[in-house]
């Protein structure tokens, strides 16, 4: 019977998807038209404009995105009644299912996301900003570290709905790590790069105490900083067990993906820039590295794979492309079943540049990837995907009560509901 209705709800998920997939127009809401314009910015470096009213940052080489962590490992708040009736991946399939953007009421684009639960989510972004909701999203308190107004947050990792770790990009002491053990009332500086060389880009924690943070090329090798005190300290592991990086490769600070983890020992870096995608897996925490090619193109400082999710240590998605605006992106997403030593592209991909990427919980199939031009939706875990909505966001992440929010520019702050 249980089967059963697994397969009925993904079977009804994928009558729903016909409509769904004929066109944001259809499934999204006037709300959810994203009213800026689209906008590209999607890692670290220099500005160039992009009219009318838009910008986008080119990476110098370098980029970022965003670490999933091991969802076993994290405790999260039960939705009070209050937030409504209990959702399932199905539902969240329905013709009337999408994003339903929250007031923010800030104007900072936050790449940084962590989903707690459907009530409780944090942001982080441009000028230091630091927002956390506990409410569904009705409210947003501004819990941003003071004298952090110059920073760039592109990832933070909430270890529960009270304890968080933010990541600051940059080169040299711009690349920071603050945390938080009383939902942002206080925070504490645990990191700060004097290494010119390096540049941080994202991390990702395999429970509350172990944790890494991925720095673009030092002397040819990734450099990854590590902590088992879940982020009050940290140390630089030794670079012998890291391949060699590509001539101009490097992670893109796009949405705080290009560092995710499974479980308690895996992990995953996507990189683009060089004449290859690839991604590199570890087993040890980061002690030591594999490495493989990906299907999805590079060649380009603003190619490659932008975004990883993982479902479980075997199960894999990657998505990314191009991101400048005036270029295609095809051939933008690839899947993996073996713990990301062989990648396979997917049949139909989403037909743009995607910087980020989410499975639905407790779902083998369901899957959600969003960018600066739209959201979309997979029900074949990756193999095809369809979009259902033309709002830009730049990086999207699941609860395990299926609270599953996005956020980016411009304050913009949605959770997908039915």
């Amino acid at each position: 019977m249980r089967k059963a209705r697994r397969w009925a709800a993904v079977a009804a998920g994928a009558a729903a998807l016909a409509t769904m997939a004929s066109g944001p127009a259809s499934a999204a809401r006037p709300t959810d038209t994203d009213a800026y314009g689209p906008t590209y910015a999607s890692a670290h470096g220099s500005t160039y404009a992009n009219p009318p009213e838009t910008t986008y940052e080119y990476p110098h080489g370098t980029g970022h995105a965003r670490s999933y962590g091991a969802r076993e490992a994290r405790s999260y708040e039960a939705a009070p009644a209050s937030a409504g009736e209990p959702v399932s991946a199905a539902s969240l399939t329905t013709p009337h299912a999408g994003w339903r953007l929250k007031d923010s009421g800030s104007t900072a684009r936050f790449r940084g996301l962590a989903a707690v639960s459907r009530t409780t989510a944090w942001v982080a972004g441009t000028a230091g900003t630091v927002l956390r909701t506990h409410d569904g999203g009705k409210h947003w308190r501004d819990i941003s570290p003071p004298g952090a107004g110059k920073l760039e947050f592109r990832d933070i990792e909430a270890l529960d709905a009270r304890r968080a770790v933010v990541l600051a990009i940059g080169e040299g002491e711009a690349s920071r790590v603050f945390r938080t053990d009383d939902a942002g009332a206080t925070w504490t500086e645990s990191f700060r790069n004097t290494d010119p060389r390096a540049f941080y880009d994202c991390l990702t924690f395999f429970d509350r105490r172990h944790g890494i943070a991925l720095s673009d090329p030092v002397d040819g090798r990734y450099r990854i900083l590590s902590t088992a005190d879940g982020g009050r300290s940290w140390r630089v592991l030794p670079s012998d067990g890291m391949p060699p990086a590509q001539k101009g490769e490097a992670a893109f600070a796009a949405s705080g993906q290009c560092l995710v983890s499974a479980g308690s020992r895996d992990a995953w870096i996507a990189t683009g820039g060089a004449a290859t995608a690839r991604v590199l897996h570890t087993a040890d925490r980061g002690r030591t590295w594999s490495v493989t090619d990906t299907p999805i193109p590079a060649g380009d400082p603003a190619r490659g794979v932008f975004a990883l999710a993982f479902r479980d240590r075997t199960h894999a998605l990657a998505v990314g492309g191009d991101f400048r605006p005036d270029q295609p992106s095809p051939h933008a997403a690839a899947v993996s079943d073996d713990a990301g030593a062989t990648w396979t592209p997917a049949a139909e991909p989403p037909k743009a540049y995607r910087s980020g990427a989410a499975w639905l919980p407790h779902s083998r199939r369901l899957a959600v990837a969003v960018g600066p031009s739209g959201s979309d939706l997979t029900l074949d875990a990756g193999r095809t995907w369809h979009t259902f909505d033309n709002g830009s966001y730049d990086t999207v992440d699941c609860a395990p009560d299926l609270g599953c929010w996005a956020s980016g520019e411009r304050g913009r702050i949605a959770r997908l509901e039915p």
